[in-house]
């Protein structure tokens, strides 16, 4: 009866995880790509600049990282293909750090990201910002 309950308790827990990322983002958007390039990467760095300064010992960490780490694969998935967007400086800059991120989730999942990294990638995002103004 135990394990019975504890797979069903399981089960629930899953079910609304999904239904709750779904629905709001790190930023309470809904994360998803809309297909406006410009919008789409301005609304994925204000994600990654939120999920930098969220504190390791947020009970939710966890939930935002892995929410953030499924838009930048949206991005990654919407507009690498496209020949127009690819060879924009914004777009190599935003992969670059996209990749950056992802490399640390992938090698150390369970240690904050370093200082070093942190303004790394802050640089990077205001290179793709000044970039987007740009229109490039």
């Amino acid at each position: 009866m135990k394990r019975y309950l504890s797979r069903l308790f399981a089960l629930a827990l899953v079910l609304l995880i999904s239904v709750t990322g779904c629905n709001s983002g790190a930023s309470g958007t809904t994360g998803s790509i809309t297909g406006d390039y410009r919008q789409d990467t301005l609304n994925i760095v204000t994600s990654l600049r939120e999920v930098l300064e969220v504190a390791k010992d947020n009970p939710d960490k966890s939930a935002i990282e892995t929410q953030v780490r499924q838009q930048m694969k949206d991005f990654a998935a919407r507009y690498q293909r496209d020949q127009k967007i690819s060879g924009l400086s914004s777009f190599t800059t935003m992969r670059t750090a996209l990749n950056s991120l992802a490399g640390h989730y992938s090698s150390y999942p369970n240690r904050p990201v370093p200082e070093k990294l942190k303004t790394r990638l802050e640089q990077e995002f205001k290179r793709v910002e000044a970039a987007l103004m740009r229109g490039s």
